[in-house]
């Protein structure tokens, strides 16, 4: 989730997002080592107090290398595996599951509390375990709409008016997980022989393609507050459900209302997944990371930092997600046998429709 610290580093609101290089100088090679790494998107955020009582509790000290987006991070964990640059990998998604899977990206460990995540979000074996889950869907600019008069859109369909000509962007279905899941949410809204030609009528109808999220939404959306900065003119972009929320919690002074809303007809469900690499060189602090991944005090803490619901029982959701940022009621989803069948040639497809 897919992502979403969105203005955690302006603000400072205590959310460690910690960088380390892996290398072998570090401490995390060797035998014994009191150093455990987690390797993930750019998206990962703790807060510190959180992070500090497992390192107390645990005596490993948490390094944290981020890789991009979630596509980009999965390609370079897959890349490395025989080295892998730390222990833990987390954030591959059902978009991209299979994918890491099949290269043989993790080792077998079922982590303790597995027992608590909710039947919806297991998955089969123990090579990965779903630590939260999210909705990928179209925001818009309330201001905007507002503005020009003009009734937001509320669904796939709505995207292709010519009312909406020029105003949303998305991103690279090819190397970022919300616009791969925005991509497998419209083949399973038009099924295998429809979605292409959605697609060729978004095109003509000006959708923009970016690189990733964090471009997308901070720079390029016009009702994100990293938006307005940078004078943004589209009005619409694929991010999260979860993302008004946000735009509130970080705004000063606070709305009363959020200035973004969510395309309810547009959203495809995200489950994000964490595992022990092969070649982990400090395997029993990965086990002990991902201990920590599903215990109550992290997965509470997740919503206001990373803005993902959490995936076990008895986790509290803030009342900001509650009001601002609900999960959707009756999002796209898709089988991962279907997904791991087809979206190699379905990214190939769309590369070829919509970016040449």
């Amino acid at each position: 989730m897919n992502n979403k610290k969105f203005l955690a580093a302006v603000v400072g609101l205590g959310i460690v997002t910690l960088s380390a290089c892996g290398s072998s100088s570090d401490g995390s090679k060797s035998s014994g080592s009191k150093s455990v790494t987690l390797v993930s998107h750019d998206s990962w955020a703790v807060s510190k107090t959180v992070l500090a009582d497992f390192e107390k509790k645990s005596g490993y000290q948490v390094k944290v290398l981020e890789d991009g987006d979630a596509g980009q991070a999965v390609n370079k964990a897959i890349l490395t595996k025989d080295n892998p640059q730390g222990d833990v990998f987390f954030g591959v998604d059902n978009t991209l599951l299979s994918r890491a899977l099949d290269n043989g990206l993790f080792q077998s460990y079922e982590a303790k509390g597995a027992d608590r995540i909710k039947a919806g979000y297991r998955v089969d074996g123990d090579k990965v375990t779903p630590i939260d889950t999210g909705d990928i869907c179209v925001n818009y600019d309330k201001a905007y709409f507002t503005e020009h008069k003009l009734q937001p859109p509320t669904s796939y369909d709505d995207l292709i008016k010519p009312a909406y000509k020029n105003l949303l962007v998305t991103e690279n279905a090819s190397t970022s997980s919300p616009g791969l899941g925005f991509l497998l949410g419209s083949a399973a809204k038009y099924g295998d022989d429809g979605w292409e030609g959605y697609w060729k009528k978004l095109k003509a109808n000006g959708v923009k393609v970016v690189d990733g999220w964090e471009q997308a939404y901070n720079e390029e959306f016009s009702g994100s507050a990293g938006g307005k900065k940078a004078k943004a003119d589209r009005p619409l972009v694929v991010s999260y459900a979860s993302s008004p929320p946000a735009e509130v919690i970080y705004a000063d002074p606070k709305p009363t209302t959020a200035p973004t809303g969510v395309a309810q007809g547009t959203c495809f469900r995200q489950i994000e997944y964490a595992g022990l690499l092969s070649n982990a060189a400090n395997a029993k602090g990965g086990k002990a990371l991902l201990d920590f991944l599903l215990t109550k005090e992290f997965q509470q803490d997740m919503p206001l930092n990373m803005f993902v619901y959490p995936v076990v029982n008895g986790a509290q959701v803030p009342a900001e997600f509650t009001q601002y940022g609900p999960q959707a009621k009756d999002p796209e989803t898709m089988d991962p046998a279907k997904i791991a069948d087809n979206r190699d040639d379905w990214v190939k497809s769309w590369t070829s429709l919509v970016l040449k």
